[in-house]
């Protein structure tokens, strides 16, 4: 293979942003490589090596965000808003903790890709995300305020502590905006939270959640596979191919 031409799975191993939302730090061209002509794949598509998004390749599942007071309430919020049933495993059984981790403490945490400048109006749920607050300062700030608005309706009792019904509805008073925390906004917070937890559930494995693609086989989606064209018109019918991720498969090779 030529050093102009390069695969498209290559492309997906090594520079492709897929699955999630989330974001992840931009790679910048050094100085001098503005003027360089764009590399081709497979002498059709301009493209620039060092300008997409490159998947952060979680490894391991230790903590690198949450504080073990936060990890008491991320863990059973996270499986109050996908809880284990017979069709799939719940959020934590597929390692969304692990997704949400990680990602808070890389460039989504920081808020590389958001603008936290002001003005920092209330605005409305057209506008998306408003405020001075990166995701980790939210997070940060909003979990500990969550906390004590539980001991204040609880007896003092922690999240984790009071039961799951309980624990619901802490979530839905959150959701709807009644909850009033001190130093965060509550409806702010669970909107983002919602939104990272199914976030990590569906994305590529290579975030770290959806732990052996389980929620892809729950759904019948067979994954990053190369080509779906034959598909596209054959509507209801199963596709017959052996769930696969960015990085591949137990057994699989590159070949």
């Amino acid at each position: 293979m030529s050093d102009s031409e390069i695969t498209r799975r290559q492309l997906l191993v090594g520079g492709a942003l897929v699955g999630a939302a989330c974001v992840t730090g931009a790679a910048t061209l050094h100085d001098g490589e503005l003027g360089a002509p764009p590399r081709t794949i497979k002498g059709a598509v301009p493209w620039r090596e060092g300008t997409a998004d490159v998947p952060p390749m979680a490894q391991g599942t230790a903590y690198r965000f949450f504080t073990a007071g936060e990890q008491a309430f991320i863990e059973p919020a996270i499986d109050r808003l996908i809880p284990p049933d017979d069709t799939g495993p719940s959020a934590s059984q597929a390692n969304v903790h692990v997704f949400l981790d990680h990602q808070l403490a890389g460039a989504f945490g920081r808020g590389d890709h958001f603008y936290l400048g002001g003005p920092w109006p209330k605005g409305t749920p057209e506008q998306g995300y408003q405020s001075r607050l990166s995701p980790a300062q939210l997070y940060r700030a909003a979990i500990p305020a969550v906390e004590a608005y539980v001991r204040d309706q609880h007896a003092g009792k922690t999240f984790r502590e009071i039961g799951a019904a309980e624990q619901d509805v802490v979530l839905r008073a959150l959701e709807s905006g009644e909850a009033k925390l001190s130093g965060a906004d509550g409806k702010s917070f669970f909107d983002m939270f919602l939104q990272n937890v199914l976030e990590g559930y569906f994305s590529d494995p290579i975030y770290g959640g959806n732990k052996d693609m389980a929620a892809w086989k729950m759904i019948g989606f067979p994954g990053a596979h190369y080509d779906y064209r034959e598909w596209v018109s054959r509507h209801g019918e199963r596709v017959p191919y052996l769930t696969v991720g960015i990085k591949g498969r137990p057994g699989w090779s590159q070949g």
